[in-house]
């Protein structure tokens, strides 16, 4: 395997409106991310992902752009972003940006030339298409059509998520230059690594046959005509080879529903992205990626996910390996379930998927051992995905109890909410109210008093990046094959990390009771808890994780 430098990277994920408010206007902003350098340095992480920061009306969050070229006011201008870049950089810390392709904000200029004038060429930029009535019956994934009707015409735009996120037209040549154009802006701003939201959503079926409905209001979700469909890599690939290749960018897709037999094309050897995100083990637990879909999952079956993801992306490249983001639940409830305030259980989870073979991704607040919340109302989330779950559950025929159930389980809103970095009210993120409310008034878990806990979710966090980068062990762990253990116990996840004959094993106690392993040979060089080898058996208390090695090997 050729060795890249952003297989040495560790990235931490940051959700600006909700990081740090330095202005108290409760918001987080671009300076507050300055404020809290040296707490990221501290960690040991070595580069920042920033959610959108352009202009942007906010319909979804910074996820609908209105202005590539500029920063949302919320946020801060562009000399706060500079001094941002140039502050990190005098940590060894490198800023990794989200590009937003696959559609702009409705108030993007591009889009008001193209709906107020037939004849302007921006009305190529979008897709739209004449008729009385919607060309078809998708479903945006915010739900309702993906059709909205331009005012004064017989004529519909596309979007496949919100109404004011209109669906940019990939096949119009003019509008890859445009694309290629912003990309290089900010590479040329000393940008290296660029995460690509939707990327795999900027094809779409040419046909735009309806099909057959999957939900009780008779529509068919737009993933099936407008995801992963065959060609979309080749005009990622044009992108590709105009701005990222030429300067040896980082590059990570945000590619669901992608098929494990599709990835050499994404992150093989001449592959259009350095990695990509699998978002299959992200949905383990739910049916088809619907949030209502419940499955009853053990242990097995997320062991089965993740070691299925493991093999199946190293034949290809190199994976992004993350538990949690900006879209997804905190993983402490997802995966933990009842245990999730549980600190060894909390410590095993992190050292399970932080030292597969890829790059580890960290989400803000993870590092603490954040936990979701419970709203008591519809009326308390703010989050468009998170309103529009609530209804389609309603009218897929469960109760408000059950429907206020599942939005809770998987609402964007709970990784959004503010970071705690004190207990004090409004967790220090801010003096004044929060954009978004807080899942605990006085947050028990937060920054400042996990610093002063030697044995805290935070601190094991530093020990395990500092483990990963900067130990006698560090080339198998960055850069080892991965191999599954077999025959142990269904609640015990275990593999190798292999390189140049040299192993180490990573074995986890997924289940409240002790386990008892055999280990003869062995030693234990790292662990979230007092594990011992007396004799040739290694004692795994409950939610234990360990990496052994051989004692012959140096």
């Amino acid at each position: 395997m050729q060795k890249k430098w952003w297989q040495k990277e560790i990235v931490y994920q940051i959700y600006p409106r909700s990081f740090k408010d330095s202005n108290n206007d409760g918001i987080g902003d671009i300076r507050g991310i300055v404020e809290k350098l040296d707490y990221l340095k501290d960690l040991g992480i070595t580069m920042i992902w920033l959610c959108p920061i352009y202009k942007s009306p906010m319909a979804d969050n910074g996820y609908d752009i209105s202005d590539y070229f500029d920063i949302n006011e919320e946020f801060g201008n562009m000399e706060d972003f500079d001094l941002l870049v140039e502050e990190a950089k005098k940590r060894d810390i490198k800023v990794m940006m989200d590009l937003v392709l696959n559609h702009t904000s409705n108030e993007h200029e591009w889009f008001k030339e193209a709906i107020s004038d037939k004849d302007s060429p921006y009305r190529n930029y979008y897709i739209i298409r004449e008729g009385k009535e919607p060309p078809n019956n998708w479903r945006s994934i915010f739900g309702g059509s993906t059709w909205t009707k331009i005012d004064g015409e017989d004529a519909y735009y596309l979007h496949s998520f919100a109404k004011e996120q209109p669906d940019l037209n990939w096949e119009n040549p003019k509008l890859r230059e445009e694309v290629i154009n912003i990309v290089n802006f900010w590479i040329d701003k000393g940008i290296t690594a660029f995460r690509m939201d939707a990327i795999n959503h900027i094809k779409k079926d040419p046909s735009y046959k309806s099909g057959d409905p999957d939900g009780a209001d008779g529509r068919v979700s737009v993933v099936k005509f407008g995801r992963n469909q065959d060609g979309v890599e080749e005009l990622i690939r044009i992108l590709s080879d105009n701005t990222f290749k030429i300067h040896d960018s980082m590059t990570v897709g945000e590619t669901a529903g992608l098929s494990y037999d599709k990835y050499a094309n994404y992150i093989g050897d001449d592959g259009v992205f350095s990695m990509v995100f699998d978002f299959i083990p992200a949905n383990f637990d739910v049916v088809e990626e619907t949030w209502y879909k419940r499955l009853d999952w053990k242990v097995s079956d997320f062991r089965k996910s993740i070691f299925d993801s493991q093999e199946s992306i190293q034949k290809y490249g190199w994976s992004a390996n993350f538990i949690e983001n900006h879209d997804q639940p905190r993983a402490t409830t997802k995966i933990l379930r009842e245990k999730d305030e549980d600190i060894d259980a909390i410590k095993m989870l992190g050292g399970i998927y932080f030292f597969f073979r890829g790059t580890p991704y960290i989400y803000q607040g993870q590092e603490l051992g954040m936990k979701n919340f419970v709203r008591e109302s519809p009326d308390d989330f703010q989050d468009i995905q998170s309103i529009d779950s609530y209804k389609r559950s309603l009218e897929e025929g469960f109760s408000e109890k059950e429907a206020l159930y599942f939005t809770n389980l998987r609402s964007r809103d709970n990784p959004r909410v503010p970071f705690a970095w004190t207990n004090e009210k409004y967790g220090g993120f801010s003096e004044t109210k929060p954009w978004l409310a807080m899942a605990y008034d006085n947050p028990k878990v937060n920054a400042e008093d996990e610093e002063k806990d030697k044995d805290s979710v935070l601190n094991f966090y530093k020990k395990m990046i500092d483990f990963r980068q900067n130990s006698q062990y560090s080339d198998i762990l960055i850069y080892g094959d991965f191999k599954p253990l077999e025959g142990f116990d269904d609640e015990i996840i275990a593999y190798e990390r292999i390189l140049d004959g040299k192993k180490l094993e990573i074995i986890a106690n997924f289940s409240d009771e002790e386990k008892k392993i055999e280990a003869r040979g062995k030693d234990i060089i790292f662990s979230n808890s007092k594990g011992e080898i007396e004799g040739d058996i290694l004692s795994l208390n409950p939610y234990s994780f360990v990496i052994l090695k051989n004692k012959n090997n140096k």
